[in-house]
């Protein structure tokens, strides 16, 4: 127990600040719980589910857009950054969730979205009227070609050119989303101050951090040149945006300048925390630029496992590899589901074990160095939802399909209860989006008593995990493997702890480097706590934790 107490003095002291390492359970909020029948979730039922939250031995959470919004991008189209949507319920709710969250040892944090807004935001409305308006050029506002056709060649992420036509203004305007998602012109220093402004907003209200949105998108090009084509095979193509490299419509190198403007705002309230979202074929460059030097952002993540069609070994090396802990570097996050992706065990089960498909992915994604990020319902083992064609919402699968398996299936409702309505998320008789009835044996009350559930093997794993210093905030050191073969040690000044896992298909001999023969086995995706020598022959898609017999709780 004595490096566990070092390392709770470090976190004291302000050497180690409580987010490093920490564990985020991301929730959704339209389908975590609904309190008031209507079909949607809402914050009461966030307030009403935080000691589940508290009892899985998470370190914080990260709510899902709650703000004021149309949904049409179900609230990452922002309306008024400082409201909340009626749908989700008041501040006082809100106010709710951090008195509580902060009792239970939670901390909260919420999206933040800079680089567009909803058409319906005052400041858009405004900006659209004329061309001399105080807020004309909020937005990214361009005059046609001779010929009519837009600005440049830049397309939308959900399909069609990246401009939409503006009658009031006779201009185009961008949107690198939907096209009722119009492009903040974050150049611009008055909208950097606007935004400031917002942040300001919540972190007083008591937030403890960011989550910050598609953030690599906030600044285009002025020159509004167009992109090259990325040269990708038409049959991988599912939408056009993947056809060009994104060289000029986002990634401007003036978004780190914002960025140490929205650090030097949040030093203004201590012991915040702030995490980047980054997408895109090649964002590491961007990842490290976003959170270098300490004077940025605390972290980043990215999609490298979000849309991976499968685990494997060589993957998950290349993104541990990326970040060595040199001095100046920024700490990694990292997410193998969310809101945005198709869950990961449906991606990444190939025996059709899903239960020891979502316990080994756990097992991982608590062992990496950096901050886990657990989307609702993976700490169920919760498969992708079915949802009908005629049943979607997500704008991206409706445009797409059946190219793309979308987003509603990661969005459908948490199930708690089997065998009451709507599995215990709403007393509604329909929900926002339909629930799929085969997650009801998944219901948290089926799990919460088995010992062998996927939700027992969580708060069990969550817990160890909390006892080894050495995985919370320690280094890591990558080993030498078989190709299939994933492995590497997770040390700090008093101990260390093995991590290895067979991601392949087949069996593989395996030898623990010196110092851990005969170690003790802490973990293995079927079990924790498991006592006996770590296996020689690793069975496929297995993996353990084992302590080098040094100093282990």
């Amino acid at each position: 127990m004595a490096s566990v107490m070092a390392a709770a003095a470090a976190s004291a002291s302000g050497a180690l600040a409580w987010w490093r390492g920490a564990v985020i359970y991301q929730i959704y909020p339209r389908s975590f719980s609904d309190t008031n029948g209507d079909g949607i979730g809402d914050l009461a039922g966030i307030v009403e589910r935080l000691d589940y939250i508290a009892d899985l031995g998470v370190d914080g959470i990260w709510i899902s857009p709650f703000f004021t919004s149309p949904m049409r991008d179900f609230g990452y189209d922002v309306a008024d950054y400082c409201g909340i949507d009626p749908s989700f319920g008041t501040f006082a709710d809100f106010d709710r969730i951090i008195e509580k969250a902060h009792a239970l040892g939670l901390k909260v944090i919420i999206d933040q979205v800079y680089s567009h807004t909803s058409d319906e935001h005052a400041w858009f409305q405004e900006s659209r009227a004329d061309r001399t308006n105080r807020k004309a050029d909020w937005y990214v506002w361009a005059d046609p070609k001779p010929d009519g056709s837009p600005p440049s060649n830049w397309q939308s992420v959900f399909g069609g050119s990246a401009w939409q036509w503006d009658g009031p203004r006779k201009q185009y305007y961008l949107h690198n989303f939907l096209t009722s998602q119009p492009d903040l012109n974050v150049h611009n220093v008055a909208v950097q101050d606007a935004l400031l402004d917002v942040a300001r907003f919540w972190l007083a209200r008591g937030v403890d951090g960011f989550r910050l949105d598609a953030l690599n998108f906030a600044m285009h090009d002025p020159e509004l040149r167009d992109n090259p084509p990325s040269g990708l095979p038409l049959e991988l193509v599912t939408r056009p945006f993947d056809m060009q490299e994104r060289r000029h419509n986002q990634s401007h190198p003036d978004i780190v300048a914002f960025l140490e403007r929205i650090r030097a705002t949040i030093d203004e309230f201590p012991g915040r925390f702030t995490v980047a979202e980054v997408g895109g074929p090649e964002p590491l460059a961007e990842m490290k630029a976003f959170t270098q030097g300490g004077k940025r952002l605390d972290s980043a993540y990215n999609f490298d496992f979000l849309y991976a069609p499968q685990l494997t070994a060589s993957g998950v090396r290349a993104s541990l590899a990326q970040w060595s802990g040199e001095e100046g570097e920024g700490w990694p996050s990292w997410a193998f589901s969310n809101h945005d992706a198709p869950r990961a065990v449906s991606r990444w089960t190939r025996d059709g074990d899903q239960p020891r498909a979502a316990r080994l992915n756990l097992l991982l994604l608590l062992s990496l160095r950096g901050n886990p990020i657990i989307y609702q319902g993976e700490e169920l083992g919760l498969p992708q939802g079915e949802v009908a064609f005629e049943d979607l919402l997500d704008p991206e699968a409706i445009a797409n399909w059946p190219h793309t398996l979308g987003r509603d299936g990661a969005r459908t409702p948490m199930p708690w209860q089997a065998n009451a309505p709507q599995a215990g998320f709403s007393s509604a008789n329909r929900t926002w989006l339909k629930r799929d009835p085969a997650h009801a044996a998944f219901a948290v009350d089926q799990q919460a008593g088995n010992p062998q559930s996927v939700l027992q093997y969580t708060r069990q794993l969550l817990a160890l995990r909390g006892q080894l210093p050495a995985l919370v905030a320690g280094d890591i050191t990558l080993l030498d493997t078989p190709e299939d073969v994933l492995a590497f040690v997770r040390h700090d000044a008093g101990s260390a702890v093995l991590c290895v896992f067979n991601l392949g298909d087949a069996p593989c001999e395996w030898t623990p480097p010196a110092g851990f023969a005969g170690a003790q086995l802490l973990a293995s995706e079927s079990a924790v706590g498991t006592a006996g020598d770590p296996p020689m022959v690793l069975a496929p898609g297995t993996g353990y934790w084992a302590a080098n017999g040094a100093e282990t709780a």
